[in-house]
């Protein structure tokens, strides 16, 4: 089992936080890697944004003596896989993750005994246990690529991400064995709302990470991981679209294609279902936190982290 360091930080925060966190960044040669779902603030302060792969990439990379990761636990645990002697700080160890907590370690080592002909790919967005259960990690810009690699008599599971799968198994032709877990914001998008969209946006395109479920994905001209979309939006002759992913990709969207429009997807209720409850828990001010006081820091066992490196190894050889 993981374990974290659970005191939360306390201390004054300076006037000017983007400058004080500079000056840490050299202080203690600190990298500050962020997701593209993470507030504009923290994208803006970020060394490197990018999706699941290209943030493995980079934690893998780095020179750094201190990794301080704006995203959530499992992203942070990867960074700690990747890096055992570095200091991997997550400025919020309630950020969580939806789908790797719809796949329970004491369930899944059941599911996988009882199929032991099967591989197992999984879906990085998966705790540490669940990693160092499988043979292969992949992420939603390498998945189809990895289990095409995959020799077409070997049976596999795939986990947790049922609505990756679905979408993998439609792009490969293949049969695999789906772990029925699901991401709470990428299942929240309304089919209708979105027609209704295109309905009042007759020129807006849609575009949809394969997270979402097959209901919202029929009606998007483009299907991709976060990177893959933000790349779309840059080369496509359309000037609006319709944005079927977490909104904070909207803030890269925006920077890199000011010129365009963009539209969030909206979820069925009249919420904000389709932001993501623990990417927002993180802050500048926590952020700035973690740093000054080096926590709260992802730490894990040998053991578990050993098992987990080998299909992160595997996925990193299989994405070249």
């Amino acid at each position: 089992m993981f374990t974290t360091t659970l005191a939360r930080p306390q201390g004054k925060i300076p006037l000017d936080l983007f400058a004080a966190i500079e000056d840490l960044k050299t202080e203690l040669n600190a990298v500050i890697l962020a997701h593209y779902y993470q507030e504009p603030d923290i994208q803006d302060i970020a060394d490197f944004i990018g999706d699941s792969l290209q943030l493995a990439r980079a934690a893998a990379q780095t020179n750094a003596d201190v990794i301080v990761f704006a995203g959530v636990h499992f992203m942070a645990e990867t960074a700690k896989i990747l890096n055992p002697d570095k200091l991997v700080l997550l400025p919020d160890l309630n950020a969580g993750c939806s789908l790797a907590d719809s796949c329970p370690p004491d369930q899944f080592a059941a599911f996988k005994a009882a199929h032991p002909d099967h591989l197992v790919i999984s879906y990085i967005n998966c705790s540490a246990e669940i990693k160092a259960m499988s043979d292969i990690i992949c992420t939603s810009s390498n998945a189809v690529k990895i289990v095409q690699q995959i020799p077409k008599e070997q049976p596999i599971i795939f986990a947790p991400d049922r609505n990756l799968g679905r979408y993998v198994m439609q792009q490969t032709g293949r049969d695999m064995l789906l772990w029925q877990g699901s991401c709470i914001v990428h299942e929240t998008f309304s089919e209708r709302k979105i027609v209704e969209l295109k309905t009042t946006h007759p020129e807006a395109e849609a575009i949809a990470h394969p997270e979402c479920e097959t209901s919202v994905l029929r009606h998007a001209s483009y299907i991709g991981s976060t990177a893959a979309l933000l790349n779309y939006c840059q080369k496509s002759h359309s000037h609006e679209f319709i944005v079927a992913t977490e909104p904070g990709i909207i803030h890269q969207m925006q920077k890199l294609a000011p010129g365009k429009h963009f539209i969030p997807a909206p979820p069925e209720n009249n919420c904000n279902c389709n932001e993501c409850p623990f990417m927002r828990l993180n802050t500048l001010e926590k952020l700035y936190l973690a740093m000054k006081n080096r926590t709260p820091e992802i730490t894990m066992s040998e053991d578990i982290r050993l098992a987990a490196l080998k299909p992160m190894q595997r996925m990193l050889e299989m994405s070249v």
